[in-house]
């Protein structure tokens, strides 16, 4: 059945909200979870590594498995598991159930972003592909968001298993919606076998490659430099800004406007600029919020709203350079899309956890500190970007394995 571009969009950047809607709509209820299954802080704080670490792992052969079974059915079968695992939390008697349906969530939470990407390119290409994909990052941006509050008010009518309840009805009505309205975008004849030999030979040439090495040590190095804001709110918001447990809107909104706004104009410069002019318009403007954010923090004491305006001109210099980037490393192994994403994602999941476990403690000490962490990860990134660039010069076209 053909789907407008438009819709596409819609259905893309709902598919991938799963996972943070997973993530983040529960958090209000962390107090309550505690109280009614008789868990400590650090058994429910352990569900969300019992989410991320399976999450990692699947990320992994999301992509590989689309490029064998089709884009469709694995996001089908992601979806029905997502509804039970969903069910199973929802029903969780004891927190080690809670755990349980937590893993179950993150085998399937990434299917969504992982193989929606391979079929923003096996519809479309050229600027017409950087439009869709800057589309699904416009409405994306939205979920992290609105997620929390979601869940704030769930939990303001029903106890903390109506969330679980509503992740559950939200993954069935994107099965349905799935079903009925996405259309399979790789045909039986382009598909992968699952043979060891060509797996192996497959994620062994996309993880060889270096210009795809680049590209996403590229997107997960801007990524970071944002999200070790996101790791260290609360103490970046409480501890140095003063800011209340229920005032995390004063971070999430601006950078959420910032990332609508970036991956808007991303879209409109799809048809006007190329790839690089785009990705270095958005390195431009990251550099500037950079530049400002540690102007302000070293000559301003921490406060609102200095200490937050940079913020969102970073992200939507990100936003900017993200859907191009991604596009390029998607364009290396036309054969390998859904692998090349799910390797993508790894080494984002990847980069996120060591952000979380190493530099963000170290950092959160001071809005400095962070403010130089941002740069550091900023300028790795823009080397990762040069070096993409020499590549591309010196290089003879890729070929596919």
């Amino acid at each position: 059945m053909p789907v407008s571009t438009r819709f596409l969009a819609v259905i893309l950047a709902a598919l991938a909200a799963i996972g943070p809607f997973s993530i983040d709509t529960y958090l209000p209820a962390f107090h309550e979870i505690e109280a009614d299954l008789g868990a400590s802080r650090y058994d429910v704080q352990l569900t969300l590594s019992a989410y991320l670490i399976p999450f990692a792992l699947m990320v992994f052969w999301h992509g590989a498995l689309s490029d064998s079974f089709g884009r469709r059915r694995i996001i089908l079968a992601a979806l029905g598991l997502y509804v039970l695992a969903s069910v199973v939390c929802a029903l969780a008697p004891s927190i080690e159930w809670l755990w349980v349906g937590r893993a179950l969530q993150g085998l399937c939470g990434g299917a969504g972003i992982v193989v929606g990407r391979a079929v923003v390119r096996d519809v479309l290409d050229g600027p017409q592909a950087q439009k869709l994909m800057s589309s699904v990052v416009m409405m994306f941006a939205i979920a992290p968001a609105v997620a929390p509050i979601i869940g704030g008010a769930i939990l303001a009518v029903f106890p903390w298993e109506g969330i679980f309840w509503f992740l559950a009805m939200l993954g069935a009505v994107l099965g349905v919606v799935t079903y009925f309205q996405l259309p399979e975008t790789l045909p039986e004849d382009k598909r992968q076998s699952l043979h060891p030999a060509n797996v192996a030979r497959g994620y062994s040439s996309v993880l060889r490659n270096g210009q795809f090495l680049l590209i996403a040590a590229a997107v997960a190095l801007n990524f970071n430099g944002f999200f070790l804001y996101v790791l260290s709110a609360p103490a970046f918001l409480v501890d140095h800004l003063g800011i209340s447990p229920q005032g995390f809107g004063w971070l999430f909104i601006p950078v959420m406007i910032g990332m609508m706004v970036g991956a808007w104009i991303s879209g409109r410069l799809a048809t006007r600029w190329t790839p690089m002019r785009t990705i270095l318009a958005g390195y431009i403007c990251m550099g500037l919020a950079e530049c400002v954010n540690v102007l302000v923090n070293a000559t301003l004491p921490p406060g609102l709203p200095q200490s937050i305006l940079p913020l969102p001109f970073y992200v939507m210099g990100m936003s900017i350079a993200m859907p191009s980037l991604t596009l390029m490393a998607l364009d290396l192994f036309p054969a390998r899309r859904g692998m090349v994403s799910s390797c993508q994602s790894f080494m984002q999941t990847a980069t996120n956890a060591v952000t979380a476990a190493v530099f963000a403690p170290l950092l959160w000490v001071s809005t400095l500190d962070l403010s130089l962490g941002m740069g550091a990860y900023l300028a790795l990134g823009f080397c990762a970007f040069l070096g993409v660039r020499t590549l591309r010069a010196r290089a003879a076209p890729v070929t596919t394995a």
